[in-house]
C-alpha cells in the first residue's frame, strides 16, 4: 500500500491529563513536542504530505488521531471511540477527512470502535475486540468493509495482558508479514502469514508502521529493528518515551492514506 498524506495532531499542555494506565512520572509535555515533531519529520521524510491539525486542549488524548477514523483505499470510516471522553473528538475529524474523502461511513451506537483495534493486511482487516471496541462496534466494521469487498477476522483480546488495543501488539508491515507479541502470535487468524515475533519485555516495540519504503519503529528495541532489517527492510527509530507513557504507539498518532 502506498501512501501521500497524512493527518497529525500534536500534544497540548494538557496532554499529560489524558487516559493512561501508566503509574510512573507523568508524561513531559515539552519532551513529547519535540518528540512529535520527530515523528512528522519522519513521515515526511517517508513521502507524506502532513495535514497538520492545531492542538486541542478540550481532549487531552486527541494526539491519538488515528482512533477518529479508519482509512483504507479511497474509503473512510469514522468510529465511536470507547473512552466517553473521546466521542466529540469525532464531529471535526468528520470535517478535516470531509475535504479528502466523498463518503464518510460511521459506527453507530451502541457500536464503540477505536482506529486503534482495526489492522489492515492488504484485502484483510484484523479487527480487535478490546477494553475501547465492543463486539457490535467490531461487527459493524466487519460488515462496512465487507461491503468494500475485503474480508476480515474478529479477534477478542480482553483477556490479554498489557495491551490498549489490537494494534498495541500486532502490525502488518506488507509482504505477508506481520509483526506480533508472543501472546498473539500463534492465533489461527494468522495463517498463512510469516510473523516476526516481539521478545518478552518488549511489547511496546510491536506497534511499528510501514509506510511506502521504510518501518517506523520505537527507538530503544534493537532487537526488533535488527529482526526487521535482517527481513529487508528499512527501519526509521523515533523515540516514543512520553507516548508510551500515556498507552500511545507510532500508529496512534496519525492517518495515513
Amino acid at each position: 500500500m502506498s501512501f501521500t498524506r497524512a493527518i497529525v495532531r500534536p500534544p497540548g499542555p494538557n496532554f499529560h491529563q489524558g487516559q493512561t494506565t501508566y503509574q510512573g512520572t507523568p508524561a513531559d509535555y515539552q519532551n513529547a513536542l519535540v518528540q512529535h515533531k520527530e515523528y512528522c519529520g519522519l513521515l515526511e521524510r517517508c513521502g507524506l504530505s502532513l495535514t497538520q491539525l492545531k492542538p486541542d486542549i478540550r481532549y487531552p488524548d486527541s494526539t491519538f488521531v488515528e482512533d477518529t477514523a479508519v482509512l483504507f483505499s479511497e474509503h473512510a470510516i469514522l468510529c465511536r471511540p470507547g473512552a466517553p471522553t473521546r466521542l466529540n473528538e469525532v464531529a471535526e475529524m468528520r470535517r478535516i477527512l470531509g475535504q479528502f474523502f466523498s463518503l464518510l461511513d460511521s459506527i453507530q451506537a451502541p457500536g464503540l470502535l477505536d482506529g486503534g483495534d482495526v489492522c489492515q493486511a492488504g484485502g484483510h482487516f484484523f479487527i480487535g475486540v478490546s477494553q475501547r471496541t465492543n463486539e457490535e462496534g467490531a461487527r459493524q466494521m466487519a460488515h462496512l468493509v465487507m461491503q468494500y469487498g475485503y474480508t476480515s477476522s474478529i479477534i477478542d483480546i480482553r483477556e490479554i495482558d498489557g495491551i490498549l488495543h489490537l494494534k498495541s501488539g500486532l502490525a502488518y508491515i506488507e509482504d505477508k508479514r506481520l509483526v506480533a507479541i508472543n501472546s498473539l502470535i500463534d492465533r489461527m487468524e494468522f495463517t498463512g502469514y510469516q510473523v516476526i515475533p516481539v521478545a518478552n519485555g518488549a511489547e511496546y516495540a510491536a506497534n511499528c508502521v510501514r509506510i511506502n519504503e521504510f518501518v517506523l519503529v520505537a527507538d530503544g528495541f534493537p532487537k526488533l529493528e535488527d529482526s526487521l532489517v535482517a527481513s529487508g527492510y528499512q527501519t526509521l527509530a523515533v523515540d516514543m518515551s512520553e507516548f508510551q507513557k500515556m498507552d500511545g504507539g507510532l500508529s496512534c498518532l496519525s492517518l495515513r492514506f
